[in-house]
């Protein structure tokens, strides 16, 4: 990422949706971005794990989580496989786990929070979805910039 996202607010303006919502910075890189994918699911990460298995060249997996803390989405050795598989970040409006591990990979992660408690593995949920967080749509195949500043997706 060349442009802060407060540069490229600057110069792109109403182009642009701003995220309001406060996520923590839980990767190895704070700054980060990359086309929109996403998953919609709610206490199962089986699907996260499945599309963070295949190529990302280079996306951003966007986990609409409903905003639960009450089981992680994303751990250790899904972010690991993220990595291996090309993709730039993840950003999820839920929890993560293994924090210290996350957070020596070389990809971004931003997140609510963390929860040591594993998710169900059933597949349940929705991929490529558009789907909102905080009023903001994240609509696959569009633009998302991230960094310590906050998350700015394309309109």
């Amino acid at each position: 990422m060349t442009l802060s996202t407060a540069d490229l607010y600057d110069e792109r303006g109403d182009e642009l949706d701003s995220l309001a919502l406060q996520l923590h910075d839980l990767g190895g890189r704070v700054a980060f971005d990359g086309p929109v994918r996403t998953v919609r699911c709610h206490r199962d990460n089986a699907l996260v794990k499945a599309v963070l298995a295949t190529p990302g060249d280079g996306a951003v997996l966007v986990v609409d989580g409903g905003g639960s803390l009450e089981s992680a989405l994303v751990g250790d050795l899904i972010a690991a496989s993220a990595v291996d598989n090309g993709w730039a970040g993840i950003i999820v409006y839920g929890a993560i786990r293994d924090r210290t591990a996350i957070a020596a990979l070389p990809i971004g992660v931003k997140a609510l929070g963390s929860n040591p408690r594993r998710s169900a593995k059933d597949g349940v949920g929705e991929v490529d979805v558009p789907v909102v967080i905080a009023g903001v749509a994240f609509v696959p195949g569009r633009h998302v910039w991230a960094d310590a500043d906050g998350i700015l997706v394309e309109r």
